[in-house]
């Protein structure tokens, strides 16, 4: 089986003055289909610029990586934006909802993009709202009045509704209370069990890593530190 994330001695050098300074230093990474993995490590130490480079927001200075057997350098920007759209779903810390728009109307754009007809486009936003723990009360609402765990329950099922080969979560709980921390946590594993959805996550919070099935620790762009975790200890 090809693996969903294939990375080989990946770099990313940005300049400082005639310098180079290297975020990432030769990172050689893989996860298959239906890992659950979270990565940890201090700021500055390489985790965002990885993450942007595994969601094709950016692109390495120089190593291979691979997207479900698709070498990304070789990509352009309009094949690209193909694969952000339909290989990987977004989910952020802050939610990133439009504020005037409702839960379903913000679970439909991924879709808008994809040339998705809007008959099939509501049912499957729909759908994927009602999945992630939502009611029929809450499609209609705009994101003021839902609560911060309501919030991150239409962004998840925003991030499902293309089906995508991966779901990077970007401190997921970040900006939310201890209860619903859980709460979503739970929900992650349950995409995680149910559907084998490939779930790549960054948290500076350790009791949020312990729900994934494997920690990577980064450290000066390097990862230093490849354990598995137990999920089943954290949900219980």
């Amino acid at each position: 089986m090809t693996p969903t994330v294939q990375t080989h001695d990946l770099k990313r050098l940005f300049p400082v003055g005639k310098e180079f300074f290297a975020a990432i230093d030769g990172i050689t990474f893989t996860m298959q289909q239906g890992e659950f993995t979270a990565i940890m490590g201090p700021s500055g130490s390489g985790k965002s610029t990885f993450m942007n480079i595994i969601g094709c927001l950016d692109r390495a200075t120089s190593g291979t990586y691979l997207l479900d057997g698709i070498d990304v350098a070789t990509q352009t920007s309009n094949e690209l934006a193909a694969l952000r759209r339909t290989k990987i779903g977004f989910v952020f810390q802050q939610y990133n909802l439009l504020p005037r728009t409702s839960a379903l109307e913000n679970a439909e754009l991924p879709m808008m993009y994809s040339g998705v007809g809007v008959d099939e486009r509501r049912a499957r936003a729909r759908k994927a709202l009602l999945d992630v723990g939502l009611d029929e009360s809450h499609l209609r609402s705009n994101p003021n009045e839902l609560s911060g765990g309501q919030q991150q329950r239409v962004a998840i099922a925003r991030a499902l509704v293309n089906d995508p080969s991966l779901i990077l979560a970007d401190e997921p709980t970040g900006a939310l209370d201890s209860r619903t921390s859980t709460e979503i946590m739970k929900l992650f594993l349950r995409l995680n069990s149910e559907r084998n959805m490939t779930i790549l996550m960054v948290t500076h919070e350790l009791d949020v890593a312990r729900y994934s099935n494997r920690i990577v620790t980064f450290r000066d762009g390097r990862i230093v530190g490849d354990a598995p975790s137990t999920a089943a200890d954290a949900a219980s």
